[in-house]
């Protein structure tokens, strides 16, 4: 009668945890569709090419920049959208704030990924 009642008890914490999983995933996905419609950005787009590839060379570089009070990374266009974040940009030093909000140039992949890292989370 007791193992009946353990797997119940399991069966149950099974479900528990599923329903988190699938309210966790649904709250991250409308998060992520919010913030996109906030920026009126349109969504990325996949991009099929015929004869080759387009190639993005490092020295080409990124911008920082202000969306919503996030930091959004244009490519060195200043159109293309590169990334999202979620690094508000109230969070960062004063200094780094007024560099982003005119701008802030990053020159390789490498250093975007370290800026992203250093003030993510």
């Amino acid at each position: 009668m007791k193992w009946k009642y353990s797997i119940a008890f399991l069966l149950l914490a099974f479900l528990l945890v599923l329903l988190l999983t699938i309210g966790y995933q649904m709250s991250y996905q409308h998060r992520w569709d919010r913030l996109l419609a906030e920026s009126e950005l349109p969504a990325p787009t996949e991009v099929v090419t015929t004869k080759g590839a387009a190639v993005k060379s490092e020295s080409e570089g990124y911008y920082l920049s202000e969306q919503n009070g996030h930091v959004v990374v244009y490519l060195a266009d200043k159109v293309t959208l590169y990334e999202l974040t979620e690094i508000a940009l109230a969070g960062l030093p004063e200094g780094l704030q007024e560099e982003i909000q005119v701008g802030k140039y990053i020159q390789t992949l490498a250093e975007l990924y370290q800026f992203l890292q250093n003030y993510s989370s």
